[in-house]
């Protein structure tokens, strides 16, 4: 959860020639897609591949702690990749991280908490199975804002008391967003060539937009949430992290499905299609699309001269610019998203803690709270649990106060919010700065962050796309692209031709 709540969630104009994310392996190549051809090609293994991550890993973690644990069997899957390939396997022989709120059988789920130590599970998360049945290598877990960030008001992005302190590889004093911070920071540095976040409000579209990657938040129910440490049932989607849009509907491909065990993805199955179609740099001609214009204020200059030079590239695209939309009850539905995350957060907890393993000691959010205070020094040496108290105070979620709240925000932000605005103005998309560049890391003040896109579409449950519009004195900025109900594929065919339109983005100096 991206630290909005307090709460309503350059330009140096330098950018590089040559391909996306300036080619620093030692294979030749960056991105799944490239990694996946030079392994049909034969010019590497999986292997090979995963031991240059590995390396990369062993090398840079320690300055940016982006991965907080290595999966022992990582090395037996790529060399069984490479004994028995097939190439009707989407990610056969490709290593992937996923954030450490997700399940991978046998390791531990920690959600970033000590608490959470010896919750080791027992069989992967949907989404991990399904990762692993279409070939991919599961390297291991990525460090996370600890509770998904909805322990305290003033918390840190990126720090956790398993993982310690993430750090933006472009610049190692500056934050790297959250709650997916791991998973950001270790595609950003080419620890991993992608990776999965979750999201409930900003925390893949943030990390994705600070540390220079493409980030998808899909439709809720797109994405199954089994086997994922919760925050709400009611936002609560995991998605892909990578260096390119191509990359992003690759794993799209791969983690969508209906779920039995998760009633939110009865519909899913439906919308399934294969989200590399259609990726094309001719996409954006003839879209309408309108800006934001609340969702453009409050940035620096540069920033804001970096999105409308953003702007320019689409128009040249072909793309119809429709100015200053307006999205009806944004800061209605702002404030009934903190009532439901509250009565959501307390009740989807207790419900996943009382089915951890029995080693878990801790088995409510009474417990866990205990437990941080018992273990302050470790767990809250830079801030506490004013959000996990204001939780755990609130009923079930039969009152009315909460269902009337859950109405009102899915409403307000959805059928008379996003939707709206897309009807008046015959819109395929909204755009806006997905963030500003990353703030530094100050435990006293805690995030402190110039502006935000992800609101609307995470508490509405509709699909956000963010992609590098380039840096601002150094550092990544994003261009959020989102839309209505299931409109995944279409976002991704526009962020592409986006993507291929504008300049190149500087690697990390930390890769140079």
């Amino acid at each position: 959860m991206q630290q909005q709540h307090r709460f309503s969630f350059a330009i140096s104009m330098a950018f590089a020639c040559g391909a996306f994310g300036t080619s620093v392996n030692a294979l030749g190549a960056d991105d799944l897609h490239q990694l996946k051809l030079d392994l049909q090609a034969g010019k590497t293994t999986a292997t090979q591949i995963l031991q240059q991550y590995q390396a990369r890993s062993d090398k840079f973690n320690p300055q940016i702690a982006a991965v907080s644990a290595v999966r022992a069997e990582a090395k037996q899957d790529a060399e069984q990749a490479d004994k028995n390939k097939n190439p009707r396997l989407i990610l056969q022989g490709l290593p992937i991280m996923v954030k450490d709120n997700i399940a991978i059988q046998g390791m531990p789920t920690t959600a970033g908490s000590l608490a959470l130590a010896n919750n080791i599970a027992s069989s992967d998360a949907f989404l991990v199975a399904k990762l692993r049945a279409a070939g991919a290598v599961l390297a291991g877990k990525t460090n996370l804002s600890e509770w998904a960030n909805f322990r305290s008001t003033k918390s840190s992005s990126g720090w956790s008391s398993v993982g310690g302190q993430t750090r933006n590889p472009y610049n190692i004093k500056k934050s790297p967003c959250g709650s997916s911070s791991g998973s950001g920071a270790a595609v950003a540095a080419h620890l991993i060539p992608a990776a999965i976040g979750t999201e409930t409000d900003g925390s893949i579209v943030c990390p994705a937009a600070v540390n220079g990657l493409v980030g998808l938040k899909p439709t809720l129910g797109l994405v199954s949430r089994s086997g994922i440490v919760p925050l709400s049932h009611s936002q609560d989607t995991a998605g892909p992290m990578t260096l390119t849009v191509r990359d992003a509907a690759l794993l799209m491909n791969v983690i969508v499905g209906s779920d039995v065990n998760d009633p939110a993805t009865q519909a899913a199955d439906q919308h399934t299609t294969d989200f590399t179609q259609g990726l094309d740099a001719q996409a954006l001609k003839g879209k309408r699309i309108g800006i934001v214009s609340k969702l453009v204020k409050g940035y620096d200059k540069e920033t804001l001269a970096l999105f409308n030079r953003s702007v320019a590239i689409l128009k040249a695209q072909g793309a119809i610019i429709i100015d200053k939309v307006e999205i009806p009850h944004m800061d209605a539905a702002g404030k009934d998203e903190y009532t439901v995350l509250l009565y959501d957060f307390k009740s989807d907890l207790n419900t996943y803690l009382a089915n951890t393993p029995m080693t878990v000691n801790n088995r409510t959010m009474v417990e866990v709270m205990a437990f941080n205070k018992k273990n302050a020094k470790q767990v809250m040496p830079h801030f506490g649990q004013e959000i996990m108290q204001q939780a755990q105070a609130k009923g079930p979620l039969s009152e009315k106060a909460y269902l009337d709240a859950s109405e009102r925000a899915k409403r307000l932000s959805g059928p008379e919010g996003i939707d709206a605005a897309l009807k008046q103005h015959q819109l395929d998309a909204l755009i806006a700065p997905t963030t500003g560049p990353a703030w530094d890391i100050n435990y006293k003040k805690g995030d402190v962050i110039s502006g935000s896109a992800s609101s609307p579409a995470a508490i509405a449950g509709y699909p956000h796309l963010t992609v590098p519009m380039g840096l601002v004195k150094g550092l990544p900025v994003g261009l959020s692209f989102f839309a209505g109900a299931w409109s995944d594929a279409s976002l991704l065919k526009m962020g592409y031709a986006f993507e291929q339109a504008r300049p190149a983005l500087p690697a990390p100096l930390l890769l140079k």
